[in-house]
């Protein structure tokens, strides 16, 4: 998906872009006037591939207007296809343009003789609901159809009847005592009064309408008591609660009691079910008398099925702000407190169950209330979590079977949510991880893998006393290439990278090489070496993509881990920097910036236009020029030894009045090496800006990087250019309780480090002496000493988001501009789609798409003008919100000036946080302003020294009569 998009993307100009898919119209319009039926269905079977690959209106139009036509006069068969097709492209139906046309010619069909006709017509009309929803001849054939003596039709009318229903609320007003008439007349069939019923879930538009629909509901459920009835009727009553919103609590009420007084169990679990769906959509509604109720069901249930049902519905309030408000205790219940606890017993008498899924949800249940309620009394709860959750990892890891280890991975998730909010725990839960390791079935090692891993990250809990019981294991596996094993092999090299936070000993090496060679393919070494470039083992990583540089098939993939194999290299030579040998500090820079240029050359090889590697591209150049800004603030600092102040430098000083001066020239330099430092801060801010489709910590890795040059940029300021008035409370860190990694824990503690040695040292000396160029150089030898890691954007896209743009007027060849006159303006329409992978919105979501519009004079024509300024150029702004992942606006633009102007039209988008994004892409075009008829010939007349009278304007203007 994410390559077609690419390729997608990749297409020249608009112009060509159309051409494509008008010959691809042309190729599905000759099937469709084909006479063989077949030709026919497969031409349009094939039109939502085509609305995928161009999804602008103009095209789109004309599809849905062709299709229309098949659909007036084609055959039932060929109805249906039409009908599956406008169902599957909903999206793209707000696109057509002539929808007036479009409703006629479908509409058309709903006069014939034949009900299955008809049906199919309603149906289209229903699946159309969105663009037609006030369309009164459709709400009257819709009505008429209800009353059909035809099985097919009605249900047909049912279908089209709900849509409209959902859409206009003038037709949901209307259609709803219809509704209840039939639904309460007795020569109703039970089968369709089961279909009529949900349709009262859309008459949420109003506060009447929703009471008197829940009022018939009430009615309803009390009249007809069978099972079936009461099921339908429950859930829409729900449906229409959920919607409505001020109904929530009644409803919930409502599922209790059907929960604890019907003693069917379709009913029960029906119950269940519906107040699952409250509970994950609004949880605030709760009260304690709600989840008290929920509880003595659970408690008293003596089905498992049913316990298992109500405790998911516990287990994911207690995860929500409901958990508080049932602890909290209100004034002057003192006699509710003791009962309270009945959540908190339910869950302790199911964490030992021996159903899995309860158990689960038991643990799961204490481990939230662990984590978000503090008070005093509810501490014990803390060990009782964590011996369910050691007894369920013992069941759980000697199993493969798929429900343990679904139950294993609610375990494991439980486990680093409760490390993560209880750190004194961790101790005792990665010693019981450790122990389980050994005799758990590979699929749960694995898992356990990932969640050792997960704990680690967060804390240093895994000591060198526990990489014994690794190794060991790493040994054990064995040498059998299955994919279990494979996987094992990654997630085991993970924990073991993760927990020897410095360098590997060279016999841990030894044995993973060792493993590697017996039992793994390519792809799993591959694996490896990217954890290891994540967590910082850049001398494994280089090993690793070396040896597999001899078995891609590809030159593209040989020149990506070439790559991959000098940055590795790099970051290697700089692991022996030592902390005060700053000339061996230089030769290591050195040495690293020439495997990194190597690296980068490579690197470009590597990618393709499908695959531009530009995020890749952008990281590694700002690394190589942070590198040479570091190298060059080092050798700044030694010009004070071999280059220091001139004996006349305080005078120049004085007469100048510029204190600095007395340094010589170092001061000079260290002012643009500060501003080099800002610069570089700046296109990491831009980097991090243009990175929509990143994971959060991949951001916070640039983000560490860009710190580390304002820093840099800030201690020079405070050191030697402006002591006085530089301010350490802004650089003060915010706090490392939220550090999601090692690599920050030690970055942060660098930056701590070096702004404390920074004010130390501007309030003891006056500037400039060798211990500020030390503590410089210091600063940066600290900073380049942590090992870079090369975080998973690097290497693995998850989520991939990208817009296209289509400007018209748009000129058929892209160089040539479009003719206007001066006098006139531009009306530019910008439209817009936005495509995504197979993960949209993965980490963030598209909010709103911000267009700006610029146009810059590339050359004049003609005399020079006395304009005013604002005429001269176009800036305009707009916000516009994509539906259905499409938008379009329009821009008004001026052109005063005779010449050839360049309008550039870029996009960036806005998440729901209200950040903004730079993900472009930004289109050009050009536009020629000429100068209109009549000024010419006015300024031609003067130039011919004959002034325009108003005789001579008469005479030529009647001078055709």
């Amino acid at each position: 998906m994410a390559a077609s998009a690419k390729s997608f993307l990749a297409d020249a100009g608009y112009g060509e872009q159309e051409l494509d898919a008008n010959s691809a119209l042309m190729e599905l319009d000759k099937g469709l006037r084909s006479g063989k039926l077949g030709e026919q269905c497969e031409a349009v079977v094939r039109f939502p591939r085509l609305f995928q690959k161009y999804p602008f209106p103009i095209l789109i139009n004309s599809a849905f207007l062709k299709l229309a036509d098949v659909f007036r006069v084609g055959n039932n068969f060929l109805r249906l296809c039409v009908l599956k097709v406008t169902q599957q492209s909903e999206k793209h139906l707000e696109k057509i343009l002539n929808v007036d046309e479009f409703v006629k010619r479908i509409f058309s069909v709903i006069h014939s003789n034949d009900p299955v006709a008809r049906a199919i017509t309603l149906r289209m009309l229903g699946s159309m609901a969105s663009i037609i929803p006030e369309r009164k001849n459709a709400h009257h054939s819709i009505r008429q159809s209800l009353d059909s003596h035809d099985n097919v039709e009605v249900e047909a009318a049912i279908f089209a009847a709900a849509n409209f229903s959902a859409q206009s609320k003038d037709f949901a007003a209307g259609i709803c005592n219809k509704i209840s008439e039939m639904i309460q007349g007795l020569a109703t069939p039970v089968d369709l009064k089961l279909k009529l019923i949900p349709i009262l879930q859309h008459m949420h538009h109003d506060a009447s309408l929703a009471s008197s629909s829940r009022q018939l509901l009430q009615q309803l459920v009390t009249s007809y008591p069978s099972t079936k009835m009461v099921i339908v009727t429950l859930h829409t009553f729900t449906l229409l609660a959920a919607s409505s919103l001020v109904d929530i609590p009644k409803q919930v009420q409502l599922l209790l009691q059907y929960l604890k007084n019907d003693p069917r169990k379709a009913v029960k679990r029906l119950a269940i079910q519906d107040l699952k769906l409250l509970a994950n959509k609004t949880p605030h509604t709760w009260s304690r008398e709600n989840i008290q109720a929920l509880c003595e069901s659970a408690l008293h249930t003596p089905y498992d099925s049913l316990k298992l049902g109500m405790l998911s519905v516990l287990s994911t309030l207690s995860g929500t702000i409901a958990i508080k408000q049932y602890f909290s205790s209100a004034p002057g219940t003192a006699a509710t407190t003791a009962r309270s606890f009945d959540l908190v017993k339910l869950a302790q008498e199911c964490c030992y169950h021996n159903n899995r899924g309860i158990a689960a949800h038991g643990v799961r249940i204490l481990t939230n209330i662990s984590a978000s309620c503090q008070e005093k009394d509810l501490l014990p709860l803390e060990q009782d979590a964590v011996f369910g959750l050691e007894s369920l990892l013992v069941l759980c890891s000697q199993d493969d079977s798929p429900g343990a280890q679904a139950t294993l991975k609610i375990t494991l998730t439980c486990m680093v949510k409760l490390v993560k909010c209880r750190p004194h725990l961790s101790q005792s839960v990665v010693e019981s991880l450790l122990t389980q390791l050994h005799s758990a079935q590979d699929a749960a090692r694995i898992l356990m893998c990932h969640c050792l891993a997960a704990i680690a990250m967060q804390l240093p809990v895994l000591a060198d006393g526990m990489l014994g019981d690794l190794m060991d294991l790493y040994k054990v596996i064995g040498r059998s290439a299955t994919d279990k094993k494979q996987e094992l092999l990654v997630s085991l090299a993970t924990v073991i990278f993760v927990s020897s936070q410095k360098a590997l000993s060279s016999e841990i090496k030894t044995v993973i090489k060792q493993q590697l060679e017996n039992a793994s393919n390519g792809w799993t070494a591959y694996r490896i070496a990217r954890q290891a470039s994540r967590m910082g083992n850049h001398d494994m990583a280089r090993e690793l993509y070396q040896s597999l540089l001899t078995q891609v098939a590809s030159e593209h993939f040989y020149f990506w881990l070439n790559s991959l194999k000098e940055f590795s290299h790099a970051e290697q030579c700089l692991t022996g920097l030592q902390e005060d040998n700053y000339s061996s500090a230089l030769s290591c820079i050195a040495e690293a910036l020439k495997s990194y240029h190597k690296g980068i050359a490579s690197l470009t090889a590597a990618s393709t236009p499908l695959n531009p590697l530009s995020f890749q591209c952008g990281f590694v150049k700002l690394r190589i020029d942070l590198l040479q800004a570091f190298s060059q603030l080092i050798c700044t600092c030694n010009s004070l030894k071999t280059s220091p102040p001139p004996a006349i430098a305080t005078t120049i000083a004085m007469t100048s009045g510029n204190d600095l001066q007395r340094c010589g020239r170092i001061s000079n330099q260290m002012k643009l090496s500060m501003e080099e430092f800002r610069n570089l801060a700046t296109r990491y801010g831009d980097l991090y800006q243009s990175s929509f489709d990143a994971d959060s910590a991949t951001l916070r890795n640039v983000e560490l990087q860009q710190q580390s040059c304002l820093l840099i940029s800030h201690a020079i300021e405070a050191l030697i250019l402006d002591p006085e008035s530089a301010s350490f409370q802004e650089y003060n860190s915010n706090g490392t309780a939220h550090v999601e990694s090692e690599y920050e824990r030690r970055m942060m503690s660098v930056f701590n480090h070096v702004l404390e040695e920074v004010e130390s040292l501007n309030r003891k000396y006056a500037p400039v002496s060798y211990l500020h160029t030390a503590c410089l150089c210091s600063a940066v030898i600290a900073l380049l000493k942590v090992p870079l890691s090369f975080q998973r954007y690097f290497f693995q896209k998850l989520q991939s988001t990208s817009i296209k743009l289509a400007l018209s007027p748009s000129p058929r060849n892209p160089a040539e501009p479009i003719a206007v006159q001066n006098n006139q303006q531009l009306a530019l329409k910008v439209e817009g789609v936005v495509q995504h992978g197979s993960k949209p919105g993965l980490f963030r979501k598209i909010q709103s798409v911000c267009l700006n519009v610029s146009s810059v004079l590339q050359s004049k024509s003609g005399q020079d003008y006395k304009i005013p300024i604002d005429n001269m150029t176009n800036e305009m702004e707009q916000r516009v919100e994509p539906h259905n992942d499409y938008f379009s606006t329009q821009f008004l633009l001026n052109f005063v000036i005779l010449g050839t102007h360049n309008i550039t039209v870029e996009s960036s988008v806005i998440d729901s946080n209200g950040i903004v994004w730079k993900t472009g892409p930004k289109t050009t075009i050009f536009v020629k302003s000429l100068e209109d008829p009549y000024s010419q010939q006015v300024r031609l007349q003067q130039q011919q020294g004959q002034p325009p009278s108003q005789q001579q304007q008469q005479r030529t203007a009647y001078s055709r009569f």
